[in-house]
């Protein structure tokens, strides 16, 4: 299968990548970063899905140029807690250009082709945070709850074309996420999910028999443990 994966140089995405590449499929990665990576069977393209300004016409040169496009795995995300009057229209509108609306824009670009071949995965990560909004979670749980919407009507919009639509929702997985916020799991494996098993989870749902789809998955870890960071300045 040929694979196109968002937030590929860390995190879910890196895990997913290198999960794909090692049961031999190729991988198209789209990252703010660079890879961490080589591999010949893997593309690193460097996009910005933060910024919508030209975001369509490259959207657009990619899936012209590795069609067909077998999967989509959207795992590109960031986030922003705290109270909403802290943000500013930047940081709002920046968390939901990278949450919700690249992977609409994405999604747009990837389904005539699916449609054309007649089959197809999209397989979008959502959060725990679409399943209940918490205080300190507004912009964050609004983009996760429209994800959540966004992944229900397009899998009936597309179920009849051989499209499957996947949504993954993860509590707290331990990955780079957490790097600029003020908290973090706490320290223990059972703390946390790890990225690798988001990866494993995923496989299994592509590698299942394409007359079934799997719709939601929900992952937690066996306990909620959060770490608050101390503020290193006092």
């Amino acid at each position: 299968m040929k694979i196109l994966i968002t937030g590929s140089s860390s995190g879910i995405g890196l895990a997913c990548t290198n999960k794909l590449l090692s049961a031999g499929h190729s991988v198209i990665g789209l990252s703010r970063r660079p890879m961490p990576i080589q591999h010949a069977n893997l593309d690193a393209l460097s996009i910005d899905l933060s910024k919508l300004l030209n975001l369509p016409e490259k959207i657009e040169t990619v899936s012209k140029r590795f069609d067909p496009i077998d999967a989509v795995i959207l795992s590109a995300g960031q986030g922003l807690f705290g109270h909403l009057e802290q943000f500013s229209y930047d940081q709002i509108s920046s968390t939901i250009n990278l949450n919700l609306t690249s992977t609409m824009y994405i999604t747009r670009a990837i389904v005539p082709q699916m449609k054309h071949e007649g089959h197809g995965h999209i397989i979008i990560i959502g959060s725990e945070a679409a399943l209940r909004g918490t205080q300190q979670g507004s912009i964050y749980s609004a983009s996760k709850f429209a994800l959540r919407g966004f992944s229900q009507a397009l899998r009936e919009e597309v179920s009849g074309c051989g499209i499957r639509v996947t949504l993954i929702n993860p509590g707290m997985v331990r990955t780079p996420f957490f790097s600029k916020l003020k908290f973090q799991p706490g320290p223990l494996d059972q703390h946390a999910i790890e990225a690798e098993d988001i990866a494993t989870t995923i496989y299994q749902t592509m590698t299942t028999r394409s007359g079934t789809v799997i719709d939601e998955i929900n992952i937690s870890p066996q306990k909620n443990v959060i770490d608050f960071k101390k503020n290193k300045n006092r």
